[in-house]
């Protein structure tokens, strides 16, 4: 199994003068809202917006000159391929980024500003991922995953590593999940610095199948929902090394609905003038959802992405004006 924390500690020196460390911020407001002590990891603050920066640049770092030079290719519901596009075009390394053909608008902006090629293919994000990491193959060139990476988790992991020296005691952590990259890096950590810290997955109800996959004792395919969480929808890949990571270092999971993600949006507004994607108001929800466990405890929401349309911001709104009136 993969040394998680020699990982994240070989991608801490290796990305530092590439990515920030985010702030961690205490906050008053949903402390009494939900009687737990709520410190928010603010990846809305990182290079493009979200975390994906730090295992994308870990990633690219680690490439050879030859594999620099062949290029790269990679898949994304967007923050990843945003990710991928700013440490592209930081470190002069030729490349093509592959996105669903219903990608956020948003998300395809942030990675436009990167001025790195676009292609799209399908509608799901694994049926993107297969067919980009073909065109890798035939093309000579290197696929790096979203999450079914070693460096890319190492270098999500680095966000567990700041959270130990920005927080001195941490009860509980709430994870956003897709393919398991973030939550794996995290996890792993933390575990090697405590075993009593508490690691939760939190998913969609649409789109729920690493925690589905955890309960069947095997990665599964599902038929997965519309989602305001894109950040974290679709499957995943039958070899991806996130499953046994989080079989090993996760210790719960907690399913929220779409009503619940759109008040973890409005939430974050209302309570925290910060503005988040759905992926982050997953775990917002989560802990609004379950508080009544975390009464009294340090617990950390990881916001992951801010990365929200417009448009979809206005659907939200229109949907829950009766609660932010």
């Amino acid at each position: 199994m993969l040394d998680v924390k020699n990982e994240v500690l070989i991608a801490e020196k290796r990305i530092r003068p590439y990515v920030r460390e985010t702030l961690l911020d205490y906050s008053v407001s949903l402390s009494r809202l939900t009687d737990c002590q709520v410190y928010l990891k603010c990846e809305i603050l990182q290079y493009t917006g979200a975390f994906k920066a730090r295992g994308a640049m870990n990633k690219l770092l680690s490439l050879t000159p030859t594999q620099a030079q062949h290029g790269v290719v990679t898949a994304s519901s967007g923050n990843h391929g945003a990710a991928v596009a700013f440490g592209l075009n930081k470190l002069k390394i030729p490349g093509v980024i592959f996105l669903p053909e219903n990608a956020s608008p948003a998300k395809i902006e942030n990675i436009r500003n990167y001025d790195i090629p676009i292609e799209f293919y399908a509608t799901t994000h694994l049926q993107t991922e297969l067919y980009a990491i073909d065109y890798a193959k035939q093309r000579n060139m290197l696929y790096i995953s979203p999450y079914n990476d070693p460096q890319v988790i190492g270098g999500q992991g680095t966000i567990g590593l700041e959270l130990v020296r920005q927080l001195d005691k941490i009860d509980a952590v709430l994870v956003p999940v897709g393919g398991g990259g973030l939550i794996a890096g995290i996890a792993g950590y933390l575990k090697s610095v405590s075993s009593k810290i508490k690691i939760i997955g939190c998913l969609p109800e649409n789109s729920p199948v690493m925690a589905a996959s955890i309960k069947a004792g095997k990665i599964i395919e599902m038929e997965t929902k519309p989602t305001l969480s894109d950040g974290t929808a679709g499957g995943i890949a039958k070899d991806a090394i996130t499953f046994e990571l989080c079989q090993q270092f996760v210790d719960d999971y907690i399913l929220v609905s779409e009503n619940e993600i759109k008040n973890g949006i409005i939430t974050s507004l209302k309570h925290q003038h910060l503005l988040i994607e759905g992926a982050a108001g997953v775990a917002l929800a989560a802990l609004l959802k379950k508080a009544q466990e975390f009464q009294g405890k340090n617990v950390v929401i990881v916001l992951s992405g801010a990365n929200i349309s417009l448009e979809t911001l206005k659907t939200v709104f229109r949907e829950t004006h009766d609660d932010i009136g």
